[in-house]
């Protein structure tokens, strides 16, 4: 595995590296500059551009920006990682402690001083170096920025997640002095990109849960035309309880994830959080989260921007992440890491701060850039790779959802990955759809890739949304950033050596969703949530689980490499299209997912490819290797 996972970020590290020799006149010089500048390539989006800009920005705003630092030794830490992760390696499992990363690899002091020295002699104020000495802290007004980094800072206009939207971002490449541009990877929080990272959920409205059905088939309109025989249409779920959940998964009461910390990043930070999952354990067979077992690690200074970033939206999110993970591994400490805004640097704060503290056994993250992987600058998604890096070294698991906009060529245009599900360093964990019957057996199976028919008399008639009938369904498909690392070597066919996603699946279509309880403006309520957010913190859940059950109750750190050699195991299930739907009053709506708005008498497929994706024998592109089944957790324990 570490040979061609080594390589793939050699050639990255070659091509960062060679930008550096390149000395570019700035429009000024800085002061304390020597006059030789060189641009750090990848620092503007793909949507910023001369006929997307609209607008000077206001020189006075004053933006909070992080200036992130190269380790040391990259190439060295890479090829650690990749030993860390592979059965057999002599290095396998030996992972370091969060000082043994900072004494071996994390940027050294002196590079720390020299930069905050410049910053500071531009006018620029240093609030602050992050604890893994990744990021260096500055605020300043713009017109100042605008000047140390040699750019223009401009308004763009662009489409993303099927709303048009105004974007602040470099107009020009940020450049920096050639005798720093070495220790200098990036600068974020120049551009509002970040603001493109989402959520992946969804909550059904209440219309659509009054016909619902408590398991498969308990409830099937007949008035309706039955498309499907007898047993493989229903009305859509209700949602699952905690103890079905459990079942899905074959879980027994000695899986607790007793000993494991789970961690969650997401931005802002809901009060009820706590008493909201205990109040629907109550009701969904979840044991109540213990004194102490819950802690939340919430940003100085507090929240910005709530209004415009959908805080009520990031709350939901974090309350599914916790009531998720909670039910699978009920016995786990789960640590909520919150960003202070979904702009600028928010996001990437919280998780930094989850891969620095090293308090956490795996990372849930549900959230995605909405406009596919291109949309974030190339500097912004190597930070969240270097940092997902430090995690792999100290044994840490990430999951990442893959989006809930199938190939996302309804918001995009055309197929593409969403980020950072397609980073080398996550699971990328895609979604199933699972019809349980009364006594909790799975009589439906398949990949989540949904279609939306409207009935029209005794027929039904495939939706013509912009995107068609889709209607619905997990993120997959090939990166065009990343080359395949060696754990897909063999296993994909048609990816051209780039890494594929997603990687495993779990539980994530809204028709047959998850229970969860919040506080919605003052009033509790129990409701169906889905959504690859949804299966990320599943799979997290059992990743714990799974170190429970270790000796030594050690970590798994990269999991993908053991996950591939699982393949074709009974620890796997392997998933396939099957002919069943469900019908409902309320279509449900999804960000970047067209679909009706109003009440009516619809039919959803399932997996029955409205795009380019589903499920197949072996590998496919909604499901990855396939979903958990009875033997998962051994496997993973040993």
């Amino acid at each position: 595995m570490h040979s061609r996972l080594w390589h793939t970020f050699a050639a990255t590290a070659a091509l960062l590296a060679s930008t550096v020799a390149t000395a570019v006149a700035a429009p000024g010089t800085p002061a304390g500059d020597t006059g030789d500048r060189a641009p750090i390539t990848g620092s503007t989006p793909s949507w910023a551009t001369p006929n997307t800009e609209v607008a000077r920005t206001n020189g006075s705003t004053v933006r909070h920006i992080q200036v992130a630092l190269a380790l040391r030794d990259q190439p060295g830490a890479e090829r650690l990682a990749a030993q860390l992760a592979t059965p057999g390696s002599a290095e396998h499992g030996k992972f370091l402690s969060s000082q043994q990363f900072l004494d071996r690899f994390a940027p050294a002091q002196d590079t720390v001083d020299q930069v905050s020295q410049w910053l500071a002699k531009q006018g620029l104020h240093v609030t602050g170096v992050s604890a893994n000495r990744h990021f260096v802290d500055a605020e300043a007004p713009t017109a100042a920025l605008e000047t140390a980094f040699g750019t223009r800072i401009a308004a763009f206009r662009t489409r993303v997640d099927g709303v048009t939207r105004t974007l602040t971002a470099p107009a020009s490449p940020v450049t920096v002095p050639t005798s720093l541009r070495a220790s200098i990877t990036a600068v974020l929080g120049l551009d509002d990109s970040a603001a493109l990272l989402k959520p992946q959920h969804t909550r059904p409205a209440a219309a659509a849960e009054q016909h619902c059905a408590r398991w498969w088939g308990e409830q099937n309109n007949t008035d309706v035309p039955q498309k499907y025989p007898a047993g493989f249409q229903s009305n859509s779920l209700c949602g699952y309880t905690g103890t079905q959940v459990r079942a899905m998964y074959k879980l027994g009461n000695g899986n607790t994830g007793a000993g494991t910390t789970i961690g969650v990043v997401g931005a802002y930070n809901s009060d009820t959080v706590v008493a909201d999952t205990n109040q629907a354990a109550a009701q969904l067979g979840v044991p109540p989260l213990a004194s102490g077992q819950y802690s939340a690690v919430l940003p100085q200074g507090g929240f910005t921007d709530a209004q415009e970033c959908g805080a009520e939206g990031w709350n939901a999110e974090q309350t599914l992440d916790v009531q998720a993970s909670h039910t699978i591994a009920p016995s786990a400490k789960i640590r909520y890491y919150a960003g202070k805004t979904c702009k600028g640097t928010g996001i990437y704060d919280a998780f930094n701060q989850a891969v620095t503290d090293n308090a956490v056994d795996v990372i849930s993250n549900s959230y995605g850039n909405a406009d596919g992987e291109s949309s974030l600058p190339q500097a912004a998604r190597d930070q969240f790779n270097s940092m997902a890096l430090q995690a792999a070294i100290q044994g840490q698991t990430i999951t990442v959802s893959t989006g809930d906009a199938g190939n996302n060529s309804g918001a995009v245009g055309h197929p593409t990955a969403s980020f950072p599900s397609s980073s080398p360093w996550v699971v990328a964990v895609g979604g199933t759809s699972v019809g349980l019957d009364q006594n909790n057996r799975p009589k439906v199976l398949t990949g989540w890739e949904n279609s939306g028919n409207t009935q029209s008399g005794t027929t039904w008639a495939p939706q013509r949304d912009a995107d068609g009938p889709f209607a619905s369904g997990a993120g997959g498909g090939t990166s065009a950033l990343y080359d395949a690392p060696d754990w897909q070597a063999g296993v994909i066919s048609g990816s051209d050596g780039k890494r594929a996603v997603p990687d495993i699946a779990a539980l994530a279509d809204s028709y047959t969703g998850m229970l969860v309880g919040q506080t919605i403006k003052g009033q509790f309520g129990i409701g169906s949530y889905g959504g690859t957010s949804l299966a990320s913190p599943l799979i997290a859940g059992l990743v714990a689980d799974a170190q429970q059950a270790r000796s030594g109750n050690s970590r798994a750190g990269l999991l993908t490499p053991v996950l591939y050699s699982l393949r074709g195991s009974s620890a796997i299930a392997d998933v396939t299209p099957q002919k069943a739907g469900v019908w409902t009053p309320m279509m449900h709506a999804f960000g970047g997912v067209a679909v009706p708005g109003g009440q009516g008498s619809y039919l959803i497929d399932f997996d029955a490819r409205p795009q380019n994706l589903q499920s197949g024998p072996g590998w496919d592109n909604v499901t990855g290797l396939g979903t958990p089944a009875d033997g998962f957790i051994s496997a993973l324990s040993q």
